[in-house]
């Protein structure tokens, strides 16, 4: 019974990672954090995203709410490391895609 779920889980996991946005290219989402992150140092984050406050706080609060919608649309977090380390890269991927469709 246990064998069926751990496929199960595996199935999901790959069909989320083909239909996300950033597909499994780990490597090309940390770059754009690392983008992002120099551009945070800079405080330039409102001049990408429009929606979003200036204020740390209400950034900090606004950024939180986005991923809490977006994890109420998902799955429950895994309790496996390496399930949870992809369950916050789809989260990711998705504030990403959530971020730049509000900056449009």
């Amino acid at each position: 019974m246990s064998e069926v779920i751990w496929v199960g889980l595996i199935m999901l996991i790959v069909a989320a990672c083909a239909f996300a946005p950033l597909g499994c290219m780990l490597s090309a989402y940390a770059k754009s954090v690392k983008s992002s992150g120099a551009s945070k140092a800079e405080g330039d984050v409102s001049v990408l995203v429009p929606g979003l406050p200036e204020d740390s706080v209400l950034k900090r609060h606004f950024l939180t709410q986005l991923q809490s919608e977006i994890e109420a649309t998902l799955f429950p977090r895994p309790t496996d490391s390496m399930l949870q380390r992809h369950y916050d890269a789809l989260v990711a991927a998705k504030l990403e895609n959530r971020l730049q469709i509000i900056g449009k």
